[in-house]
This record gives C-alpha cells, sequence and structure tokens, in this order.
C-alpha cells in the first residue's frame, strides 16, 4: 500500500498539548547551562577578542618550491599544474582564470 507523505499526521495525544507543554519538553538551546557535550573537553575555552598577546607561536614557514606558485587573483600557493596563464598581473590559477 503507498503512503502520502503529504497528506497531515494529526494524531490524539498531539492535539490534546498545549504550546506551553510544548515548550517544557524541548530543552532550552539558548540558555548559557553547558550539557556532556563539552564534558570530553577538560580545558577551557578562549572567547574571540581575548587577549593572547603573551601567547608564542613556533611556526615553520617554508619557501615557494620550484614547482609552486602565487596565485596574484587568490593568493594561494598552489602547484605548477594548476597554472593557467601568466598576465600582466602575475600567474593565475586555473580556477581564477575560469
Amino acid at each position: 500500500m503507498a503512503t502520502d507523505y503529504d497528506a497531515p499526521r494529526k494524531s490524539e495525544d498531539d492535539s490534546s498539548e498545549s504550546i506551553e507543554a510544548l515548550k517544557e519538553r524541548v530543552p532550552d538551546k539558548l540558555s548559557g547551562a553547558t550539557g556532556d557535550e563539552d564534558s570530553d573537553n577538560p580545558t577551557s575555552f578562549d572567547l574571540p577578542g581575548a587577549d593572547l598577546s603573551d601567547l608564542e607561536l613556533d611556526v615553520v614557514v617554508l619557501p615557494a618550491q620550484q614547482d609552486e606558485f602565487t596565485c596574484m587573483s587568490c593568493f594561494l600557493v598552489k602547484h605548477r599544474s594548476q597554472l593557467d596563464h601568466e598576465g600582466a598581473e602575475g600567474l593565475i590559477c586555473k580556477e581564477c582564470a575560469a
């Protein structure tokens, strides 16, 4: 037998509940209470705009390799196989040229 999924679904128990009763059953997602989803992260997190001036980051920056170029349109470092053309403005990748 085929099921009409577009037909409205009504049950007797849903029609008797008020909107207030339904709101009580749904958890308040806007509240500031943290639930079990944060229990796996024991460290606290920093809010955006926090003062991070005392942190030191150790990052190794590699220069562009011989088989790479920097696209002058999107400023991403790409492999030479992605080079579309070299224009007056510089090297342009295939994605930006399309």
